[in-house]
């Protein structure tokens, strides 16, 4: 077996965490709120392995691209979040199960061959890993525990022309890219409006239509396709209060509605739709749910969907745990799987983590009992929509119901205060209000342990 050896002292017991996202950060806040002075001690090492060096808090993603919020109030470096963990830039290749070893390139690796994780996240599962793995570069790691946090992408490449020329939620400096372009369509002062086709009538989509539209004003025209008979459908039965209020909010800020539509192809300039109908746009928005990212291995584990099954207590197969867009998690009481949303995430890595410091203490696991909270969208300072435990919100009571609860789930209370301050400023000066200070993207984080420190030998 591998380890890290800092100072001489070698760690009895290894946790590995894929991936940078909610089941990580919140996996490794149980673990230490449980465990913690092992893992402080040197007994119990944390290695996280992911291809982006900082988490991204999608919560206020509708803000930042409504222009109220900067890009860096959603991205902290993982080395941060996770002060006690050795973060290694890379992509897992390969689980092994029964030798509890889990494969992975460097991130500097993959960038020397030229290979686009983003990509290969996005492709079907199966035999990327064969054609993508140099095992000249592919290192070995074996663990103790392993927690597969990896999450989904939207599949970019199921829509002709998607990839080249639209946007994603979750790719990384996506959001801040598409930002710009949308001020720099609203100071436009030709004759022609910008269009943005927003495409998914879902909770992200209907934000991001509204944020766009918010953003853009008259410059802008936005366009929502949805392929369903009536947006908000995972809000529609149980709410319809709600959903009809999100309809008007759309309506208030001009965004046109298209339903029974697909998005079928996008050019550079244009965005065709299932019926056959061509939108003159340059900038197309992609929320058309997601596929969780494929990590070769425990196929027999997975469900028709590519996501790992998991236990009760949220176990795979001994020594293998998985949560939130990556694994199917049955809900306590419906039978259901949960939703894959950043609530379920975020309960899940906690969950796992706490099991985790169960096991180190030789503790039987507990099963995943969460029920769940609630949901939420937004509209504008002010303009929300919410459900908590059943009961609808809307307005301004909503729109702090919901502040509230994006601030208690961030990861650095830093941003989290900082966040308040912009809106604080934005209600004081409104649009006018003064840029805050700091860098608009997340500075790189440098990340450890090196490469020869993970290979050194660790005894038995």
């Amino acid at each position: 077996m591998t380890t890290l050896v800092r100072g001489g002292h070698r760690a009895r017991y290894r946790v590995v965490l894929l991936g940078g996202g909610y089941v990580t950060l919140h996996a490794y806040a149980g673990l230490m709120r449980h465990a913690g002075r092992a893992v402080r001690a040197g007994d119990v090492q944390v290695v996280v392995i992911s291809t982006d060096d900082a988490h991204s808090f999608h919560g206020f993603t509708g803000e930042v691209l409504a222009g109220l919020l900067p890009y860096d109030r959603t991205r902290t470096p993982l080395v941060d979040a996770m002060p006690h963990a050795h973060v290694v830039l890379g992509r897992a290749t390969a689980i092994d199960a029964d030798r509890r070893v889990v494969r992975y390139v460097l991130a500097d690796d993959e960038a020397g061959r030229h290979v686009d994780p983003q990509h290969d996240s996005d492709s079907d599962s199966g035999s990327h890993s064969d054609a993508n793995s140099d095992p000249h570069h592919e290192r070995v790691l074996d663990y103790d525990a392993l927690v597969v946090g990896t999450g989904g992408r939207e599949p970019a490449t199921a829509v002709p022309g998607l990839a080249e020329h639209g946007f994603t939620l979750r790719a990384p400096g996506d959001i801040a890219v598409l930002t710009e372009r949308v001020r720099e369509a609203a100071a436009h002062r030709g004759l022609r409006r910008h269009t943005v086709v927003v495409a998914g009538g879902g909770m992200a989509g209907v934000e991001m239509a509204a944020a766009v539209a918010d953003l853009g004003g008259a410059r802008v025209r936005v366009e929502l396709v949805h392929s369903g008979d009536a947006i908000l459908p995972e809000l529609r039965d149980e709410q319809p209060r709600l959903a009809r209020r999100a309809e008007q909010e759309l309506r208030r800020l001009g965004v046109r509605v298209r339903l029974g539509v697909r998005l079928a192809s996008v050019t550079e300039d244009h965005a065709y739709l299932s019926d056959g109908t061509s939108l003159p746009a340059t900038t197309v928005i992609a929320t058309i749910g997601q596929r969780p990212v494929h990590v070769p291995g425990l196929d027999a584990h997975r469900d028709p969907r590519g996501r790992l099954v998991t236990r009760p207590d949220l176990a795979v197969v001994d020594g293998v745990w998985a949560a939130g867009d990556a694994a199917c998690v049955v809900h306590p009481t419906t039978g259901e799987p949960v939703p894959a949303n950043a609530l379920w995430a975020i309960k899940g890595g906690e969950h796992v983590g706490r099991n985790l410091a169960r096991t180190l203490r030789g503790r039987p696991t507990r099963p995943f009992a969460y029920r769940g909270l609630g949901q939420a969208a937004s509209f504008g300072v002010g303009r929300s929509i919410s459900e908590l435990y059943g009961i609808p919100f809307t307005g301004w009571v909503a729109w702090v119901l919901r502040l509230t609860f994006f601030l208690r789930f961030m990861p650095s209370r830093r941003k989290a205060a900082q966040v308040v301050t912009d809106f604080a400023r934005h209600a004081a000066h409104g649009r006018n209000a003064p840029a805050p200070a700091g860098p608009a993207v997340a500075e790189p984080a440098v990340a450890e342990p090196a490469v020869a420190d993970l290979a050194a030998a660790r005894t038995a």
